[in-house]
Order: C-alpha cells, then structure tokens, then sequence
C-alpha cells in the first residue's frame, strides 16, 4: 500500500517539474510493491504446500478383542458422536469416498473431502477371507445430493474434483487399542493414537 502511495507520489512529483523527487519516489514505491508482491507469493506457495500435506482426523477406533478372531470396533466421530461393532476377523478395516479438488481449489482452501463408508473385518489368510463369517457396517448417512456419485456419473464436472474410490486402510488386531483414523490428500491412515 505505502508502495502504491510512493508512486501516485512520485507522478504528481513529475506533474511539478521535479525529476529527482519523481525518480525516488517512483523507484521507492516500485520496490516496496515488489517486496509486497514476493511476500504474497512466498505466503501463497507456503498455504499450497499445508493444503497438500494437510490430515484431518475422521475419528477414532477402540479395538477389543472379544474371542478368537473377533473383537469390539467403538468409533468415535469428531462431532462426539459413537457407534460400537461386533467385527469378525484378525484386523479392523475402514474405506471411505473420497473428493480430492484440482490444485487450484486446494490453493482457494478447499480441501479433500471425505465421507466414511464402511467398517469390516479382514482376515490374514485368503482361505479364511472366502470362507469365514463376513461383517460389514455401513457408516454413511443417505444424502439428498452425493457429490462422489455426481462426480462418477458426469464428466464435465472432472476438471473441478476427483472422486476417488477404494481409499481405504487395516490394522491387525492382536490386543485393545486406540487408533486414529485420519484422511489425507492421499486417502485413509489409521495410526496408534497419541494419548
């Protein structure tokens, strides 16, 4: 701003006659509007570098072990609410729906959506995964407007966002935890949460 009252300065200097005033205050004003114009593009690049590593968290899991092969899942959402599944296999896994925005929306603040769709269990051995009793929770709500499905079933809306699916990750269970779930510009992370 000082930058842009030097130069307004420096050509009514020049509407007087003065041509040493008009060179300072032109050359003044020019280099606090440079150094004002690198500051912004340092603070933007530095705001686009936090939107790609950004994480939120989409919750937290306790797991209990209940038996063999089976065990508690209490997810805690991050508005407070709980839900607590009976899950039948060696690990815990969450999948989710995913909307990444275009870079350029990153740098307007927009930031990867998500929207947690299931919770199951997994089993180590492939035998067990075809053969062995299967539990499955759907953990999203019904939506009026679904921008994952809108976004899968129209092209044109591709150049403003991905809808990625399959985002999804599994942790065994071999005693009571605590995980965190959280959702990256890459997908779903599940890591032992800090107390």
């Amino acid at each position: 701003m000082l930058g842009a009252l030097l130069v307004l300065a420096g050509l009514v200097a020049l509407l007087r006659f003065r041509p040493l005033s008009f060179a300072l205050r032109t050359l003044l004003g020019l280099l606090l509007i440079s150094l004002g114009s690198l500051a912004g593009a340092v603070a933007l690049g530095t705001h686009g570098y936090h939107a790609l590593t950004r994480e939120d968290v989409a919750g937290r899991i306790v797991v209990q072990p209940s038996g063999p092969q089976r065990f508690t899942a209490t997810l805690r959402y991050p508005d407070g609410r709980e839900a607590a599944y009976d899950v039948a296999g060696d690990e815990v896994y969450v999948d989710a729906h995913i909307i990444k925005w275009k870079p350029l929306a990153n740098l307007l603040g927009l930031h990867t959506a998500y929207e947690l769709a299931r919770l199951t269990g997994r089993y180590r051995d492939i035998g067990q995964e075809r053969s062995a009793p299967r539990t499955v929770y759907a953990l999203g709500p019904e939506r009026p407007v679904d921008l994952f499905e809108l976004r899968r079933r129209y092209a044109f809306l591709a150049p403003l966002f991905d809808a990625e699916y399959g985002s999804a990750t599994f942790v065994p269970v071999t005693g009571r935890a605590e995980l965190e779930l959280r959702v990256s510009g890459t997908g779903l992370l599940m890591r032992e949460a800090k107390p």
